[in-house]
């Protein structure tokens, strides 16, 4: 019996290169999500860190958008003298 053929061997290998590709992609979305939350954030609670703020009506409307973050800060200014919780919010353990 023969092996797998060439025109099979370049089909799996045109396949798994798209495979790859669809895989770069999907992570390079996911990170780039990531990044628009954060800008969202930034935008909303802005004026923690000395940035004009939005217009209140458009802050509150979005503030329910923001309901993860708000609990994260909430969480990190609680345990604003605990060394062990500030290096794990450091390192994105929630």
């Amino acid at each position: 019996m023969a092996g797998p053929s060439t025109l099979d061997f370049l089909r799996r290998m045109i396949a798994d290169m798209g495979a790859t590709q669809r895989n770069k992609v999907a992570a390079l979305t996911v990170a780039e999500v990531a990044e628009l939350r954060n800008i969202f954030a930034l935008l909303l609670l802005g004026a923690f860190v000395g940035l004009p703020s939005p217009p209140t009506f458009l802050a509150v409307e979005l503030l329910p958008l923001m309901e993860k973050e708000l609990q994260i800060l909430n969480r990190r200014a609680q345990d604003s003298c605990d060394m062990l919780a500030e290096m794990c919010g450091m390192l994105g353990i929630d």
